[in-house]
């Protein structure tokens, strides 16, 4: 061999070297799915809408949604409907007659076929419940008789606190729409109304005729959605449900839902539980309910936050909520990176506008992968009590808060590096104790 060819032959053999280690060409690494890396911890879930469940898109591209059902068939191993299984949707009129179960039955077929685990959202909630639900000729005991000329009756009442919309999110993102069967415009309290009879009886109903028709398919559900007040010294909001039935419209409706499925897991659900004030109302109406043996039998906390959460907020949040002794369930979790909606974390889809407006915050995506490395951390900590991590939306193009690229993949279904942060972290999580 001449020294020439040894030399050819030498940089050749360094040139493959280095293009084996160079630092700047790593080997492709498959980092796993969420439902596989949190399988010793809990279940992780994600709220889909009626385009994933059906096939068929309608603000995103056929390509779009096949890729959506891709991304939920890898990453989760539970599912809760958006939207679908809400009283409007659900149960436009009025009547045994008027229920539309298409969508819903879609949902379940979804989950079923794709042996995810499936919630119920929502039974009994003030928003997108059709007005028919409250409509009767009782009088408002308040109301006067002969409207004052100086001071008229205003058509509706002041819109309530809802973080539900048409679209994703409790909901889906787009305004309410006016009027006609299964639309959320707000109940007049000041006009006629049901007796406390008749709107007992029209939950009963409902409750029955839903979970009957889904028993022993549908394993957990939310009964009872956001009755708590955001501010005030009073525990429960003002809503049709509490002025007409009273504040024991919880009892009842949770006796119902037992009735109906004796076997199913039944959770009150809330939103804004992060702040002490409201966390405190939440557990003083547990604590009352389960001094009177109502049968709610897990806490739903929707996790609906920004990217200024720490750590020591959730791990706070989630000691409190623990010490009540029941289950906790994530279950709308998503983390707003929106300028607009970093001064807290309501759900009131009247304010949902402003909070995803004025662009993305500073360095968004290092903040999110902080936030969401925070709230992990308090979730693996709390892994006795936490038994389920649902995500409003199993990406930003199907979430209610799109603009404010809430979820741990971006619009095209592409992880982001908050979910590298997630993935690393369950892998250096403790293991589950056998039975807990």
């Amino acid at each position: 061999m001449t020294t020439a060819n040894f030399f050819v032959r030498a940089s050749l053999l360094a040139a493959g070297l280095l293009t084996i280690w160079a630092p700047d060409a790593p080997a492709e690494v498959n980092p796993g799915t969420l439902k596989d890396a949190f399988k010793e911890q809990f279940k992780i879930g994600t709220a889909i809408n009626r385009a994933i469940t059906s096939g068929r898109g309608f603000r995103r591209t056929p390509e779009q949604v096949a890729a959506d059902i891709a991304l939920v068939k890898a990453q989760f191993n539970q599912v809760v409907a958006e939207n679908e299984m809400k009283w409007g949707p659900i149960h436009p009129r009025a009547g045994k007659d008027g229920y539309d179960f298409t969508a819903a039955d879609a949902f379940v077929e979804f989950g079923r076929a794709n042996h995810m685990e499936l919630a119920g959202h929502t039974l009994v909630w003030h928003s997108q419940t059709p007005n028919w639900v409250f409509e009767g000729i009782h009088p408002s005991p308040d109301a006067p008789a002969v409207p004052s000329p100086e001071k008229p009756v205003p058509e509706t009442a002041p819109a309530l606190p809802s973080n539900g919309t048409p679209g994703p999110g409790q909901g889906g993102g787009g305004p309410r729409r006016p009027g006609g069967p299964g639309t959320f415009r707000p109940f007049d309290l000041n006009g006629p109304r049901a007796s406390r009879e008749e709107l007992l009886e029209r939950m009963r109903e409902h409750i029955h005729t839903v979970m009957g028709r889904y028993k022993g398919k549908i394993k957990v559900w939310d009964v009872v959605n956001e009755a708590l007040s955001d501010n005030g010294p009073d525990i429960l909001r003002k809503s049709p449900w509490s002025v007409i039935i009273g504040p024991d419209f919880i009892e009842k409706a949770f006796e119902y839902a037992h009735e109906a499925d004796p076997d199913a897991i039944l959770r009150y659900n809330d939103y804004g539980l992060e702040n002490p004030a409201k966390r405190e109302k939440l557990v003083r109406l547990i604590k009352s309910l389960r001094e009177k043996k109502v049968p709610v039998m897990a806490i739903g906390t929707q996790a609906h936050l920004n990217v200024s959460i720490t750590f020591e907020k959730m791990d706070q949040c989630l000691t409190e909520i623990a010490a009540l002794g029941l289950p906790i369930h994530i279950t709308e979790l998503d983390v707003n990176s929106a300028a607009g909606g970093q001064r807290g974390t309501e759900a009131d889809i009247a304010g949902n506008a402003a909070a995803t407006q004025g662009g993305l915050v500073e360095e968004a995506n290092t903040r999110l992968t902080e936030a969401y490395t925070g709230i992990f951390r308090a979730f693996i900590k709390h892994r006795s009590a936490v038994k389920l991590v649902t995500f409003w939306g199993p990406n930003d193009g199907n979430s209610w808060r799109a603009q404010g690229k809430p979820l741990l993949f971006d619009a095209d279904g592409k992880p982001k590096p908050a979910f590298d942060a997630v993935i690393r972290l369950a892998g250096a999580a403790p293991k589950q104790a056998p039975g807990s």
